[in-house]
């Protein structure tokens, strides 16, 4: 129905599935129905998380992945007003895994795709499509998602007009499963164009720097570990991990470390994909840092600075914020050493700390988190080296890093930027919009209101004191 002066207009929704490399997120986003455009504030309404691996871990399995995201779907089809389900636009984006899936299989990839497109399609949703993300559109999502929500671009000012607030925009670090990202406005040149995005927001242009590290996502750095440590130990049957804890074993399948792209170089000629292989944990700090130092390349660089792997990189400037798996990690850290890590020598003795912990003493104060205990040495260490050596953030940029989950109510990642941009939420240009006033502006504001309430004040003072003589003079005639 029209909405009208008198009536209150029920919100609008937007779906937007997050199909991860190790599981699927369903975000419910709404807004005013009758802010269209960027006149209205987008708020979080509801999340699921979708039980199982991410969609690419059904590969070869007919329908899996449709299934998998029944309970999600059958979840939002309560969630969200049944006469707003038709109006509702549904968009799915894949990450890191689908690209790893696409490179080693394009057939099953597509497969993938189009069960999760006729899944979807058979809710009462406006269905937009599925699609695989690039690793640069997923970096530049989570900026906008990051700076959308901590009001970066615009925000509601209290007389009741949307305002540019004019503060500088915070930079976004994502470490998923299986590829991490490093997005950032900057004024310096960035060398590689590929790394380079130009963003037309709410009547600013916003020259960002972004790059998405494939196979550096959590998981996946994982794997190559492993891999790399059983090529240096020349493929026997048991190997001795310097990052696991001390006294800690594990016994996998060799098919299940050399099954992606990423191991592809650690691989051995021939193998049998279903061999046992047994890892004995060390806890020996320096052994695991030199081992997954092994993992990045810092030898050369073809542009005047480099991160790692020649990927060029301009200073990191201002302020971040890190989410996904970075939080996670940043949460343990400080929970289990008591450290705050919110320096970067204190980054590298929290890891220090942790990788020589035995098993039981880990479990004794994280034992929720029983089944990741063994590797958050080695996690802990990829974010000390990436962050440090690969990003170099310091001693003054490092305290400016904030480690969130979510924003408001909402949740931190690539999803809404997604749906904002993708619905036409995030106009280009700066329609209704004031620029809100400096802090200097502001302070003169202040100044002269204070200084005009005084005035007032001595007056009615004046007078109170005149009027008092008056009445005394006339008392004693």
């Amino acid at each position: 129905r029209k909405c009208n002066a008198i009536s209150v207009c029920p919100p609008l929704y937007g779906i937007v599935l997050d199909a991860g490399s190790s599981h699927t997120a369903l975000y419910i986003y709404k807004w005013p129905a009758d802010k269209q455009n960027g006149t209205g504030v987008v708020t979080q309404h509801k999340e699921c998380h979708v039980k199982g691996g991410g969609i690419s871990s059904y590969a070869g399995q007919q329908g899996k992945a449709g299934q998998s995201l029944e309970a999600c779907l059958d979840q939002a089809v309560k969630d969200i007003p049944k006469e707003r389900h038709q109006l509702t636009p549904v968009y799915l984006g894949a990450t890191a895994g689908m690209r790893l899936l696409h490179i080693s299989s394009p057939e099953q990839s597509n497969q993938i795709l189009q069960e999760v497109d006729h899944k979807i399609r058979s809710y009462p949703f406006s269905f937009r499509g599925a699609a695989i993300l690039s690793g640069q559109e997923e970096g530049a999502y989570g900026w906008v998602t990051v700076n959308y929500l901590l009001e970066n671009f615009i925000k509601y000012g209290f007389v009741g007009h949307w305002l540019r607030p004019g503060r500088p925009t915070v930079g976004a670090l994502d470490f998923g499963g299986a590829s991490t990202q490093i997005t950032f406005a900057t004024q310096e040149e960035v060398e590689d164009e590929h790394d380079m995005m130009k963003l037309h927001l709410y009547g600013h242009r916003y020259s960002l720097y972004t790059h998405s590290y494939l196979c550096y996502g959590q998981d996946q750095v994982l794997k190559r570990l492993l891999a790399h440590i059983v090529k240096t130990q020349d493929y026997s049957g048991s190997v001795t991990h310097p990052c696991y804890p001390a006294g800690h074993n594990k016994t996998l399948k060799l098919n299940s470390i050399f099954n992606s792209p990423c191991t592809e170089k650690y691989k051995p000629s021939s193998y049998n994909s279903q061999a046992s292989l047994t890892v004995l944990g060390s806890g020996h700090y320096e052994h695991c840092r030199g081992n997954v130092s092994e993992i990045f390349s810092f030898i050369s660089c073809p542009y005047s600075q480099c991160s790692f792997d020649q990927v060029f990189q301009p200073n990191v400037t201002g302020s971040f914020v890190a989410f996904s798996a970075f939080f996670y990690i940043h949460s343990f850290l400080q929970r289990v050493t008591g450290i705050t890590v919110s320096s970067p020598s204190q980054l590298e003795e929290a890891a220090k700390t942790v990788c020589t912990m035995n098993f039981h003493q880990m479990l004794t104060l994280a034992p929720e988190q029983q089944s990741r205990l063994q590797d958050y040495c080695a996690s802990s260490v990829f974010v000390n080296i990436l962050m440090l050596r690969g990003y170099s953030f310091d001693e003054t940029s490092f305290p400016r890093i904030s480690f969130q989950k979510k924003a408001g109510d909402a949740s931190v990642g690539w999803a809404l930027g997604y749906m904002l941009s993708l619905s036409n939420l995030l106009p280009a240009e700066s329609a209704g919009l004031r620029k809100a006033l400096t802090p200097g502006a502001w302070g003169t504001l202040i100044f002269l209101f204070v200084l005009l309430l005084a005035a007032v004040l001595v007056f009615i003072l004046l007078r109170a004191c005149v009027g008092k003589n008056k009445g005394g003079s006339e008392s004693t005639i």
